[in-house]
C-alpha cells in the first residue's frame, strides 16, 4: 500500500512547527491554490494548546479583518490571560486590499500574545513602491507539490543533500509522473478527476485571482497565453512569436508571464553566463508548477526534473543554509546543459535532463570544465534506482532520477 494513502506527512510540517516554538516573526506560507498549504496549517496548529482560524473567503470572517486588528483579537480573547499563546491562521489574507497595514498593526500590538501564520496563493514577498513595511515581522516559506524525496523521506536533515537514497515504488513513480505532485490527484490517480481539478484551479485562476487582484481586462487573451506556455514549457521563451499569437504587445506579454509567475501558475530560470567562454544571454526558459499539464513527454520529465531542483533551491533558501540559484547553460554555438545550481553564487551541480538513457553528453564535461561545478550529472528517467550517493561522483555521470531526486528535497 502506497505511504500517501495511510497519512499524508509533509516535509513543512516539522519546519514549521521549528518556526513557531524558536522564533517570533510571522509563518508566510507561499504557494499554488490546491498545494497544501492550508492543510499543513491546519495540522501544525492542531498540535498547538489552542488555535483560531480565520479564512478571508469567509464572508463573516472577512468583515472581522475590515474591522481591523482589534476584531479578531476580541474574537479569540487576546486581553485575557492565558495557560499558553494561541496560533492565529489567517487564510488566503492576501485578497485583502489593507492586507499589509492588517498585519503590521497586528503583530506590532499583539507579537507576545500570540503566533501567527498566514498563508497565500499570491506571492506575499512581493511589494510595490515604498519598501518593505513588514520588514523584520516575518520569515517566508515557499511550498512545493510533493516530490520523490518528500514520499521517501518526509522528514528534515541538517545538510541539504541526503547521502542515503530511497527507493521510491513504481505505484507512487508513475503517479507522480502522471498526475503531478499536488496533493490530491497524487493520491486519487484518476484522470477524470485530475482533469476536473485542473479546470477548476485554472477557473479560478483567471476569474477570481487574477481579474480580482489585477486590472487586466483581457482575460480570455490571457488564458490563451497560458495554454501557449504549457506547450513550450521547458523552452526558451519567445516573446515576439507569443505577441504575435495573442495580439498584444511584448511589453503585455512579459508582464502578464509575470502575473502568471505571481500566482505560481509557472516559473522561469535565467541562464548562466559568469565563467562560460563566448557565453550569449539569452530569454528565459519557462517551466510550470504543475508539471501534469505538459503534453510532450520528453518537455513534461524536463519540467519534472526543473520542479525538484526549483523546490530544493527555495527550501534551502527559506531554512536560511546560504544563497541557492537555478539557472541553465548555453553558448552561442547552442551548447547547452539544462540546469546549473549554484551556491552562494557559484556553480554548484550541472543537470542535464534526458528521458531514456544515453551516451553522456559532452556537454557536461565542457561545462563543467568552464564552470568547476565539482558534479555533473546526467539524469534519466527510464534508470532503475540504485542505492548509491550521486554526490560522491566528481565526473559527468549517468544516474537515475529516481535515485537522484530522492537525495533532494
Amino acid at each position: 500500500m502506497s505511504y500517501y494513502s495511510q497519512y499524508m506527512k509533509r516535509l513543512y510540517e516539522n519546519l514549521i512547527h521549528q518556526h513557531l516554538t524558536e522564533l517570533r516573526q510571522m509563518a508566510f506560507l507561499m504557494g499554488p491554490r490546491q498545494v497544501g498549504k492550508t492543510t499543513l496549517s491546519l495540522d501544525v496548529a492542531k498540535k498547538w494548546p489552542e488555535y483560531f482560524y480565520f479564512n478571508w473567503d469567509n464572508p463573516a470572517e472577512r468583515l472581522l479583518f475590515i474591522e481591523g486588528p482589534s476584531a479578531i483579537a476580541s474574537q479569540v480573547n487576546l486581553d485575557e490571560i492565558k495557560q499558553e499563546i494561541p496560533i492565529l491562521i489567517f487564510d488566503e489574507i492576501h485578497k485583502f486590499g489593507k492586507w499589509k497595514t492588517f498585519l503590521k498593526g497586528f503583530f506590532d500590538k499583539y507579537e507576545k500574545e500570540t503566533k501567527m501564520i498566514v498563508t497565500g496563493s499570491a506571492r506575499l514577498n512581493v511589494y510595490k513602491k515604498g519598501g518593505d513595511s513588514l520588514m523584520g515581522r516575518y520569515f517566508y516559506y515557499r511550498i512545493h507539490p510533493l516530490s520523490v524525496a518528500e514520499i521517501v523521506a518526509p522528514h528534515i536533515i541538517e545538510n541539504e543533500i541526503r547521502t542515503d537514497p530511497k527507493p521510491i515504488s513504481d505505484e507512487d513513480w508513475n503517479a507522480l509522473l502522471e498526475f503531478g505532485g499536488f496533493p490530491e490527484p497524487f493520491v486519487q490517480r484518476s484522470k477524470s478527476f485530475s482533469k476536473r481539478l485542473q479546470a477548476m484551479r485554472k477557473d479560478q485562476l483567471f476569474s477570481e485571482d487574477i481579474r480580482d487582484a489585477t486590472r487586466i481586462q483581457e482575460i480570455a487573451q490571457m488564458q490563451l497565453l497560458a495554454e501557449l506556455l504549457q506547450k513550450q514549457a521547458a523552452r526558451s521563451l519567445d516573446f515576439q512569436s507569443l505577441a504575435k499569437k495573442v495580439r498584444v504587445s511584448t511589453d503585455t506579454i512579459r508582464r502578464w508571464i509575470e502575473v502568471l509567475k505571481s500566482f505560481y501558475f509557472c516559473f522561469s530560470i535565467q541562464p548562466w553566463s559568469k565563467n562560460i567562454t563566448r557565453s550569449l544571454l539569452k530569454e528565459p526558459k519557462l517551466y510550470l508548477w504543475d508539471w501534469s499539464l505538459v503534453e510532450d513527454v520528453g518537455q513534461r520529465n524536463e519540467n519534472f526534473i526543473a520542479n525538484h531542483l526549483l523546490k530544493a533551491i527555495h527550501f534551502w533558501n527559506d531554512r536560511g543554509m546560504g544563497d541557492y540559484g537555478l539557472y541553465y547553460l548555453r553558448t552561442k554555438e547552442q551548447k547547452e546543459v539544462d540546469f546549473v545550481v549554484t551556491k552562494n553564487n557559484k556553480p554548484w551541480f550541472l543537470v542535464e535532463a534526458k528521458t531514456k538513457k544515453n551516451s553522456i553528453s559532452r556537454d557536461l564535461y565542457r561545462f563543467q570544465n568552464e564552470t568547476k561545478a565539482p558534479h555533473a550529472f546526467q539524469v534519466t528517467l527510464d534508470l532503475p534506482f540504485v542505492s548509491k550517493n550521486c554526490f560522491e561522483e566528481t565526473k559527468p555521470i549517468i544516474v537515475p532520477a529516481r535515485t537522484f531526486l530522492s537525495q533532494l528535497v
